[in-house]
């Protein structure tokens, strides 16, 4: 599975804003500029790990909340994912997805 840069800047971001920080007090905490932050945050620059854990650590997410929305100790594992993703569709789409995901919640 590939990554997705802007989720992830996107999650980063909004992890950011929970700490009530503002770009420049994130990147001078971990040591990189402002402009590679906003680029992170935009999806167009990669983070390397180093500096994933070390912001992570600061703004109290899990790398892979941050990588992949995963959070299984969450009561609302993704429930945002799926919000973001069911306004971007149609109805007819909506209904599609809903009754695959009924089939598969409903598999033993």
């Amino acid at each position: 599975m590939a990554l997705d840069y802007s989720i992830i800047g996107q999650r980063i971001k909004q992890a950011r804003l929970a700490k009530n920080l503002t770009q420049e007090d994130l990147a001078e905490k971990i040591d990189i500029s402002v402009a590679f932050l906003s680029r992170v945050e935009r999806g167009n620059s990669h983070i390397n790990l180093k500096r994933l854990n070390q912001l992570c650590r600061l703004l109290d997410v899990s790398e892979g909340y941050i990588l992949n929305g995963a959070s299984s100790n969450a009561d609302n594992y993704l429930d945002k994912e799926f919000s973001d993703l069911l306004k971007n569709c149609s109805t007819d789409k909506q209904k599609l997805i809903y009754n695959v995901a009924k089939v598969i919640a409903e598999a033993e």
